[in-house]
């Protein structure tokens, strides 16, 4: 059913995620406003991209006027690595992913044991002695299982084992840490605010934390899964006892490899669904205003998306302001029922038109602009 007569000129507000593999979000907003513009000519695109918290988060606060800041820092295993930030007005918003995550592993050869998020503080480091005060971290797609001690040593913490001695970097080396030398650490972040943006609700330890649920995926068998739980363990002892409480049952501690706790613990840092936050940060709500249309999405509508991923976020806050949304997919599992539910009124997945997935992943920007294309028609 059109929204409006053929000659009224409409404002359509496109906020997809990355299609992983594929396309960025930036890349995937662009391609449809294509396509709506050659149906449309009229139609007003208004892009703002978005991130779930994870890799994608720095790119959505680019698009909407942050500043990028190119740095050389330490990847995930301790090779040099290229990588970058976004800061405005005093703050900086700064991905895990970007510096020490999973992609970045020297030939995709994980180290469950070894990774470290060292190469984050640094980042997070040369964005406060930039004057950045307000360091909001999305800690999606860690390489690591290290519960942030890498970051921490990064800003001047000093763990010691029962010698006096540093300890090495990576989740193993905590099980030799005895005690936590947090002056140095104190006197850098003073004064410096940390938001941590996840979807994860992992508590640091046990059969559903950071090493059991997640290690798998950075390498660890079951056995390594078991000496890094032992170690995160150590650490929040030596952590409780600097810190004077135990945080590593708190929901979402265990995300991105611990790196939540260590940054709860130790920074003081908050922690938000990192949709909302992204939402926040790019002024979405206001950008809602005199919308006729919300396009969203992301490379596969599944039942994950129902738990606080990018394209619901987005159609929560539409739905709040009246406003219909429909999404774009690579593919799409989910039932009408279940868009519905979800405030989504029509998916658009790209294996409707082209069901090879090799060929739909190379081509995915021209098929989304024939998806603009059919949106346009159905909707405008």
């Amino acid at each position: 059913m059109a929204l409006t007569e053929e000659s009224t000129p409409v404002r359509v507000l496109i906020s997809p995620d990355k299609f992983k593999g594929s396309l960025t979000a930036t890349e995937v907003a662009a391609a449809v406003a294509d396509g709506l513009r050659a149906v449309r000519p009229d139609v007003e695109t208004v892009l703002r991209p978005v991130a779930d918290g994870g890799d994608g988060t720095v790119d959505a606060a680019l698009a909407t006027g942050y500043h990028r800041v190119s740095m050389t820092a330490v990847g995930p295993t301790g090779e040099t690595v290229d990588t970058y930030y976004a800061e405005r007005g005093g703050q900086a918003v700064v991905e895990l992913a970007a510096v020490v995550g999973l992609d970045l592993l020297p030939g995709g050869v994980p180290d469950a044991v070894g990774a470290s998020t060292y190469g984050l503080g640094l980042v997070v480091d040369h964005a406060v002695s930039r004057g950045a005060t307000n360091i909001v971290l999305g800690v999606g797609g860690s390489a690591s299982t290290d519960g942030g001690a890498g970051m921490l040593q990064a800003l001047g913490a000093r763990l010691l084992d029962r010698a006096g001695r540093e300890i090495g970097r990576g989740g193993g080396a905590l099980a030799d840490v005895a005690s936590i030398d947090v002056t140095e650490l104190s006197e850098r972040m003073d004064g410096v605010h940390f938001l941590v943006a996840t979807d994860v609700d992992n508590p640091l330890l046990g059969p559903t934390g950071a090493a059991a649920v997640f290690g798998p995926q950075k390498g660890a068998d079951a056995a390594t899964v078991e000496r890094l739980d032992a170690a995160l363990a150590t650490w929040a002892h030596a952590v409780a006892e600097v810190r004077g409480e135990d945080l590593s049952t708190v929901p979402g501690a265990g995300a991105a490899g611990g790196t939540t706790f260590g940054a709860l613990a130790l920074l003081d840092a908050e922690v938000t669904p990192g949709i909302d936050l992204v939402l926040d940060m790019i002024g979405f709500r206001r950008s809602l205003e005199n919308v006729t249309l919300v396009v969203t999405g992301e490379g596969s509508l599944d039942e994950q998306s129902l738990s606080g991923k990018a394209p619901v976020g987005v159609s929560s806050a539409a739905r709040a302001s009246g406003t219909p949304v429909v999404a774009v997919a690579g593919r799409c599992l989910l039932s009408d029922d279940q868009l519905r539910a979800a405030g989504i009124a029509a998916a658009y997945p790209l294996s409707d038109i082209e069901p090879d997935v090799t060929t739909s992943i190379r081509d995915a920007a021209r098929l989304l602009t024939r998806v603009g294309e059919q949106i346009a028609h159905d909707w405008l």
